[in-house]
């Protein structure tokens, strides 16, 4: 009897082993769509592509805490996600995005706008450009 309940609880562990590692294993694959849109997040259309050999630049910027990005703006599609902290985006018509870790965003084009860190971490984004040879991404506003 002794033995029989033995080996009734040796299969039922092994059993659990045998799901939980196939259920686990087994995880599919799977993508999340974090933004798609043709507007920017201030609501401008985006821009038409431009002719050219195209150039893709990732960028990771890091905005130190209680600090913010000089006045500037891309001529370039871009878009990111904030990896960590969190980051208020103003653009010049004062429309303001507030964002936090895992934030998704399609940045303005060709619009002046600023990102200011009011935390008291560093706000980590990383940026993808699609952008054409000879054209640079970012322009500092004097």
């Amino acid at each position: 009897m002794v033995k029989n309940l033995l080996l009734v609880v040796l299969i039922a562990f092994f059993s659990a082993y045998v799901f939980k590692k196939e259920v686990l294993e087994s995880a599919d694959p799977h993508s999340f769509t974090l933004i798609e849109s043709g507007l920017s997040w201030n609501g401008d259309s985006l821009p038409n592509y431009p002719t050219g050999k195209p150039k893709i630049s990732i960028l990771k910027i890091t905005i130190p805490p209680h600090s913010e990005l000089p006045l500037h703006f891309h001529p370039t599609i871009n878009a990111g996600v904030l990896l960590s902290g969190e980051l208020e985006v103003i653009d010049e018509h004062g429309n303001t995005l507030k964002m936090k870790t895992g934030d998704p965003l399609i940045e303005v084009v060709n619009t002046i706008h600023t990102g200011k860190n009011y935390g008291d971490i560093p706000a980590e984004i990383m940026v993808f450009y699609a952008g054409t040879d000879g054209v640079k991404i970012t322009e500092k506003v004097k």
